[in-house]
């Protein structure tokens, strides 16, 4: 069960949503990142256990991250958030080593705890 969460996304208001909901199934935010390249040098520095990952993100998609992270030595588990349905990126949520995936407009403790297994 991932305890240590990174919470990645170029909105500050929703990262703050995400490390509530998350501090609320007993999950420990040790840190946040705004853009693809701070999530890759995070990740590395923080060593968490899951990776709350945006997929729409300034600079490198949360694809490309997830996939450069899956590829490292002891990997993170990646969970993929958008404001875009699963629909919008067909086998693309498949291919890049998440966990999974969930709408930010589903994002609540009780769908954290049902994905996460809380």
């Amino acid at each position: 069960m991932p305890e240590r969460v990174l919470v990645v996304d170029d909105h500050e208001p929703f990262r703050r949503l995400a490390s509530r909901l998350l501090h609320e199934i007993g999950r420990e935010v040790v840190g946040e990142a705004g853009t693809g390249k701070e999530a890759l040098s995070e990740s590395r520095r923080l060593k968490p256990d899951l990776v709350l990952l945006d997929i729409q993100l300034p600079d490198l998609d949360g694809f490309a991250v997830a996939t450069t992270l899956s590829s490292e030595p002891g990997p993170p588990a990646v969970l993929l958030v958008s404001s875009r349905d699963a629909t919008d990126y067909g086998p693309r949520l498949y291919g890049c080593g998440a966990l999974g995936f969930i709408t930010k407009a589903d994002l609540s403790a009780d769908s954290l705890k049902a994905l996460l297994g809380a």
